[in-house]
């Protein structure tokens, strides 16, 4: 069988073995559930390991965290943060400026499991129609979500962020924020492939510009190994950071750089000539004969 008919990521299973061709997915999936389940054990359970939400959360009754996105969102409100706010804030700008803002989609936020879940089965039904929506959308929808905070003189947005009705639901019951969940699912599933995610969630459009000088980095130290198979643009949320870094355009070094990179490493589990691997920003060389641009990747 010809391996552009096999499911992406099968000549890396062949190669490497199913758990190495999975390790950064299976890991994703872990830090996801694990912190979803460390805010809901204590209301379910009693055992108070960190209290709050995604929003803001207090660890043992020490760490503070703020998402920085709430409390620019209140800046635009008019509304005085507090100094616990601003320091959780000033913890998680500087995490996201090591690990790369996007990490926060695919490493932390249980959105992600959801479309992640769309995107598989959309997969698998071979659907392949979608609406066509511009990546920028998602930086003007985060631009109205402040000017609606500054017009409003409320945090509005966090009534109708699918992550924050996540959150409530699982807390005190879902209600409304079912309606919400599923039409992110089945927007994904139907409409627009990575369509919520990729294209319109303002959260993922602020964490980028975060991360735009981020030092964790998909690295390609062996990328004239690559034989064109595609895995790596077929599982990737965002497909147009690849292609520079990948076959040197512009004489791009082997380095992905793009602030949208969500550092998931399914193009480091999925590629059976381990052209990819996770490193820094640092040290980088541009090869001195640079590769042909694959027709498949134009």
């Amino acid at each position: 069988m010809s391996a552009h008919t096999l499911r992406p990521g099968a000549e890396a299973i062949a190669e490497k073995g199913w758990l190495t061709a999975h390790k950064w997915l299976l890991l994703r999936r872990a830090s996801q559930i694990g912190i979803l389940l460390l805010f809901l054990v204590g209301p379910w359970f009693g055992l108070w390991i960190v209290k709050g939400n995604l929003n803001y959360s207090y660890t043992l009754d020490v760490l503070p965290l703020t998402d920085p996105y709430l409390l620019v969102q209140m800046l635009a409100a008019g509304q005085t943060p507090e100094n616990l706010a601003w320091i959780g804030a000033a913890i998680v700008v500087a995490f996201y400026l090591l690990a790369g803002g996007r990490s926060y989609c695919s490493w932390v936020c249980p959105v992600n499991l959801l479309t992640d879940a769309a995107n598989w089965l959309r997969a698998r039904l071979g659907l392949k129609g979608s609406a066509h929506i511009g990546r920028a959308a998602r930086y003007w929808i985060l631009a109205m979500t402040l000017i609606v905070a500054a017009v409003t003189g409320t945090i509005a947005w966090e009534m109708l962020n699918p992550v924050s009705m996540l959150h409530r639901g699982l807390l005190f019951g879902m209600g409304l924020a079912w309606a919400v969940v599923l039409a992110v699912f089945l927007f994904d599933l139907f409409v627009m492939r990575q369509g919520w995610c990729g294209h319109l969630c303002p959260v993922g459009a602020f964490y980028s510009l975060i991360g735009k000088l981020s030092v964790l980095r998909v690295r390609l130290p062996a990328r004239e190994a690559c034989n064109d198979c595609m895995d790596c643009f077929a599982v990737c949320p965002e497909q147009q950071v690849i292609r520079p870094a990948l076959k040197a355009i512009n004489g791009a070094p082997p380095l992905i750089l793009e602030a949208n990179c969500t550092n998931c490493g399914r193009c480091i589990d999925v590629c059976s000539k381990n052209v990819f691997s996770f490193g820094t920003r640092f040290g980088a060389a541009v090869p001195t004969v640079a590769g042909a641009v694959s027709p498949a990747l134009k």
